[in-house]
């Protein structure tokens, strides 16, 4: 009989968004009238921009005329489309990165656990508490961790708590670290990170040798000029960074999918007889050995977002997006709720009331107005007390949101 990779059975009960979609249905099941607004997974909502649909159809067409035909492209990403990346997300904001260094996927969820393939299992592994479930999940799957303690934190990971007492500010670590996962905008807290905090992270990795895995699904969000929106635009950070991007929350791509890992040619491993090897050339193979490309009709689409109209419109659906941040953020404070983030990142980070656990306040909100959101608890121990709610969402269910909270706080 097949032996099964043992390590998934370390992992917890269910991943949070699937346990939380469980009790929503159980709670539908039984209150079949109830009106439930969702406000939990971070999709959007709004259609696609229009130079999007018509870059799409555009595609679309081509596939359909024997002399436009394309069957298999670039496992890397077309062309066309990585030096758009390049020119428009890193060149212009002084970031050394070129095309070639950009691999265009179907989602940075995906490379976020994909990239631990080129990294050995006994590398040390750093987190920030509350962190998003996905780079935890895939390292206990790979066999990188212990058993998880009663408060969900698994052994052989090294936890840095970012907490509303600290600022959501980590310290940086006080033991051997190879790999840290960073994602700034933050998800779940909304937090941000200043320039001098990304100098700190990238001085630190080079002085101790470590990697910063950066995720960067939510820059589209930064409203203040003075935050970077790339790891790059801190000097020195290409020796010591790869850098996740998505269109999924910024263009909308949720159900489109397509994404891109930049791996700077200048980013060295080390063997374990102390050879240095560069990172591209794994990935590179990695990625190519493993990934067949993202369709030619969505790298087109994608292209499109980077056109004088794709980029306005994708501006108005960011601003759509913040306002309701807004309009959480500013409603749940005057509720008198200790609220979080919803300024420079889509996500509001509550602290739960009257010391309500994060699942205790989940399901006062479902029972009491139908409201689903995020129990902190399910992105780490710190996050226990806490409660995300996404702003992606129509205005009249965010407004709506808003009075069927503040009536049961009342």
């Amino acid at each position: 009989m097949a032996l099964v990779n043992e390590h998934y059975l370390k992992l917890k009960a269910g991943y949070l968004f699937p346990e939380i979609a469980r009790r929503v249905a159980a709670f539908a099941g039984r209150n079949p009238d109830a009106r439930i607004i969702r406000m939990g997974i971070g999709d959007v909502t709004e259609p696609l921009p229009p130079a999007i649909v018509e870059g799409l159809a555009a595609a679309a067409r081509e596939m359909g005329d024997r002399a436009t035909f394309r069957g298999y492209g670039p496992e890397q990403g077309y062309e066309f489309l990585r030096e758009a990346m390049a020119r428009d997300d890193f060149q212009s904001r002084g970031a050394d990165i070129a095309a070639d260094e950009i691999f265009v996927s179907d989602g940075s969820k995906c490379d976020t656990g994909n990239i631990l393939d080129i990294f050995a299992p006994d590398n040390k592994v750093a987190v920030l508490d509350p962190v998003y479930p996905v780079y935890v999940d895939t390292n206990v799957m790979v066999g990188r961790t212990g058993d998880a303690d009663a408060n969900g934190r698994y052994a052989g990971l090294i936890y840095l708590p970012a907490t509303a007492e600290n600022g959501f500010e980590p310290e940086l670590p006080t033991e051997r670290v190879d790999l840290v996962y960073l994602c700034y905008p933050n998800n779940p807290t909304g937090a941000v990170a200043s320039r001098a905090s990304l100098e700190r992270w990238v001085a630190y990795a080079r002085e101790h040798g470590a990697i910063l895995l950066f995720d960067a699904a939510y820059e589209a969000f930064i409203t203040d000029p003075s935050i970077p929106h790339s790891i790059y635009e801190i000097p020195g950070a290409r020796d010591v960074a790869i850098e996740f991007r998505s269109f999924s929350k910024n263009a909308g791509f949720t159900g489109v999918r397509c994404a891109a890992t930049v791996v700077p040619k200048s980013l060295l491993g080390r063997t374990a007889n102390g050879d240095r090897i560069p990172l591209h050339g794994l990935w590179n193979r990695r990625h190519t050995t493993k990934f067949n490309g993202v369709s030619y009709i969505v790298q087109r689409g994608a292209a499109a977002a980077y056109s004088t109209e794709g980029r306005s419109q994708i501006a108005g659906l960011i601003r759509f997006y913040m306002a309701n941040a807004t309009l959480l953020r500013e409603g749940l404070q005057s509720a008198g709720l200790e609220v979080h983030g919803g300024v420079n990142a889509p996500y509001i980070w509550i602290k739960t009331p009257g010391g309500l656990s994060s699942w205790s306040f989940f399901d006062r909100l479902l029972s009491d107005s139908h409201v689903v959101g995020t129990p902190g608890s399910g992105f780490g121990a710190a996050g226990e007390g806490y409660f995300r709610l996404s702003a992606f969402n129509s205005r009249a269910n965010v407004e709506e949101a808003v009075e069927r909270i503040r009536r049961i706080l009342a």
